[in-house]
């Protein structure tokens, strides 16, 4: 017993350890950066410096309502997660229960997986106008076909001992599938759902710079015409922050899930 808490203590201590460099490191880094633009020693209208992108944020804050922008963009990837996740669940769920469906389809999704989705920014503005439809739509297409491989394919690795164990009992293909295939697959749906909402992000963002009145991308867009580099970047810091919270929350319900399964 002990030993066991010994064991957990070290483990315990070394992702402290390992949190507290890791922000070393972000704080040196923003020291170092902030010391050679205040020397001249770097050009702070192409790199800008900490404390200008701090003061950047507190004027968007209060000059220029940067949680409406905020909440935007958050509205847009989460609309876009939602439906990109449960079609990409759906069609692999297809694909698993007609496997002659897999068959065919197969080398569709490989080359619209690999297709730059950007080139087909402008079709898309096209057909759903210049609103955020089309913002949510580039969302989508960015990330449904990378998830729809990604379960497929952990659906397909269920251990083949497992399933002759549920023939011997007689069981159909559907309740194989929600009492087997499904449970031996949450690690894998929780790792597509960090794919996923990540790769949504890329295509909200896209899809702001290209057509958006407001949100994080519009802003850098903004920032990018008006050559302000310290708008820029902290926009490019405030998505940061944004990924980073909503990866941990996927992370809180990990751990409940994992130990509570």
């Amino acid at each position: 017993m002990n030993e066991q808490l010994l064991f957990i203590k070290r483990i315990k201590k070394r992702k402290r350890l390992i949190s507290i460099i890791q922000l070393s490191i972000l704080i040196l880094f923003l020291f170092i950066w902030e010391l050679l633009a205040k020397y001249n020693i770097i050009n702070t209208f192409i790199t800008s410096s900490p404390s200008l992108i701090i003061k950047t944020i507190n004027n968007l804050v209060y000059k220029y309502n940067l949680f409406n922008h905020i909440f935007t963009t958050l509205k847009e990837v989460i609309i876009s997660f939602i439906l990109s996740f449960s079609f990409a669940f759906i069609i692999a769920f297809i694909l698993y229960y007609y496997e002659i469906l897999s068959k065919i389809f197969d080398p569709y999704l490989t080359i619209l997986n690999s297709l730059p989705k950007v080139s087909l920014g402008p079709l898309i503005i096209i057909w759903l106008g210049s609103s955020n439809r089309s913002i949510i739509f580039m969302g989508i297409l960015i990330s449904i076909f990378i998830s729809i491989i990604d379960i497929y394919q952990g659906f397909k690795s269920v251990n083949k001992n497992d399933y002759l164990l549920m023939k011997t009992f007689k069981a159909s293909k559907f309740k194989t599938f929600y009492m087997l295939v499904v449970p031996s697959n949450i690690s894998n749906i929780i790792k597509t759902i960090k794919i996923n909402i990540s790769m949504n992000f890329i295509g909200i963002i896209m899809g702001e710079l290209l057509v958006s009145k407001e949100g994080i991308g519009y802003l850098i867009m903004y920032g990018t015409q008006v050559f302000n580099i310290s708008l820029v970047i902290a926009c490019i810091f405030i998505l940061a922050i944004m990924t980073y919270l909503i990866y941990l929350v996927i992370n809180l319900i990990e751990n409940k899930i994992v130990r509570n399964p």
